[in-house]
């Protein structure tokens, strides 16, 4: 256990160490919440390679395996009665005049207007060839597996999450023809925002990490070398997320006339 628990549970019998050692030594992380619990144990996961289950406690839950009234399926961990689903992650490089930040991302990278700015402008390249340029509230750049979060939201499609691919979705884009497109794994995306005098842009990455960004900055987004795996205990349980937490509402409502 954590040594921050220490003055807790000190007089249990239990084995306090760092977070680091905790999963040097363990055989895989068991993340209890929702997809947010997962997405911050996921950078623990890939550092050290460590599979990741997920119970869920939240609302939907995509990346969770088993529902927190399905615990009694944990048995099939001893057993080995479980597959590993490898998710590609997302490498993200923010160049703010001499400065470099980066960060590794599962789910998504989100550039988005300030509440400074009220007009943002946005150009994104791949691999150095301008894709598209337009006017917007923002743009996501996604892996598979987020592209049940923000993206679905912003109206781009569900992939299946072990695909490997970087998915650009646009936000209220002033078009008529505003796509989401699906880019190969070996694409190196670059987002550039110009907005109004005295204004911002701001990026997110995983819906952390957020800060300012000026027009003269640039976000690049690549396939990262690391990936994450997701313990699927109940089998098939990305679709059968999909099916019971968007489908089945939608059948419900349609049967009771809503």
């Amino acid at each position: 256990m954590d040594t921050c628990y220490k003055h807790v549970f000190g007089k249990l019998d239990i084995t306090f160490c760092s977070e680091d050692e905790c999963v040097k030594q363990c055989d895989m992380i068991i993340a209890i919440g929702g997809d947010g619990t997962i997405l911050k144990c996921s950078l623990k996961g890939c550092e050290f390679e460590k599979p990741i289950l997920g119970i869920n406690c939240g609302r939907l839950g995509f990346m969770a395996s088993l529902e927190h009234s399905q615990l009694e399926l944990l048995d099939k961990l001893f057993s080995g009665e479980y597959t590993l689903s490898r998710r590609m992650m997302l490498n993200v490089n923010v160049e703010c005049g001499s400065e470099n930040k980066s960060y590794t991302a599962l789910n998504d990278v989100a550039v988005t207007k300030a509440d400074d700015c009220k007009i943002a402008d946005f150009e994104v390249s791949k691999n150095g060839r301008l894709i598209s340029s337009l006017r917007a509230d923002g743009v996501i750049l996604s892996t598979a597996t987020g592209s049940t979060a923000y993206s679905m939201s912003a109206g781009g499609p569900i992939i299946e999450p072990e695909m490997k691919c970087i998915e650009f979705t646009q936000i209220c884009a002033h078009s008529l023809f505003a796509r989401s497109m699906i880019l190969s794994e070996d694409s190196v995306m670059k987002v550039k925002c110009h907005t109004n005098s005295g204004s911002h842009a701001i990026v997110s990455v995983d819906g952390n990490n957020v800060f300012r960004l000026s027009s003269e900055d640039t976000v690049i987004v690549s396939k990262s070398k690391y990936f994450v795996e997701i313990i699927d205990i109940s089998g098939g349980s990305f679709f059968s997320s999909i099916n019971k937490k968007l489908m089945q509402p939608l059948k419900e409502s349609a049967e009771d006339g809503i």
